[in-house]
């Protein structure tokens, strides 16, 4: 999709939501955050950044900013650059305050990558997963980390954790049930 088409599809859902669409700036918030992140992972991995948690971090600040600041919205103006213009400042925002060097981005426009494909639904369930697995405690990631993606026998994670093949077990047991609880919240929230 060109950049001209994502605008004429954008423009008219988010001048409803701003006339009181609450399913158009929904809509309007779903599409431009599968278009703002990759621009935001790829901004960021050409800054040295490669952690998709950093990339989802900036999306959510540059959504707040889009809601925060939706009232300086030109009608006039393309959506698309609004919304990319708010996104590149949160991200030179962020890489300041991480204390890393700005000059690492690329100085010309990259609106463009808004029109690119839209980041796939395996990238989106790989960030899912490392979020389920960072709410478990050290030890249950460790052992879920061992057996269940990389393979190792519970009998060698239990004992490299100091715990009985039956503890390990039972820890394994509830931490995936620990991620599915916390993947099945996800998916509800809107």
């Amino acid at each position: 999709m060109s950049l001209q088409e994502l605008e004429t599809q954008l423009r008219p859902i988010f001048l409803a939501a701003l006339a009181g669409d609450a399913a158009a700036y929904r809509l309007f918030l779903d599409t431009i955050s599968l278009r703002l992140r990759g621009y935001l992972r790829q901004m960021l991995a050409r800054a040295g950044r490669t952690e998709a948690s950093e990339a989802e971090d900036v999306l959510q600040e540059t959504l707040l900013a889009l809601h925060l600041s939706r009232h300086t919205y030109d009608a006039a103006s393309p959506v698309t650059a609004w919304a990319h213009a708010i996104a590149r400042y949160k991200l030179v925002d962020h890489l300041r305050r991480s204390g890393r060097h700005v000059g690492a981005l690329p100085l010309e426009d990259e609106a463009h990558q808004l029109a690119g494909p839209p980041e796939s639904a395996a990238v989106d369930a790989r960030l899912d997963l490392a979020r389920a697995m960072e709410a478990l405690p050290e030890r249950t990631r460790r052992l879920i980390d061992q057996v269940k993606l990389q393979g190792t026998s519970v009998a060698d994670a239990a004992t490299a954790a100091g715990m009985t093949e039956t503890a390990a077990k039972v820890a394994i047991h509830r931490g995936l049930q620990a991620m599915a609880q916390f993947l099945s919240k996800r998916r509800k929230q809107p």
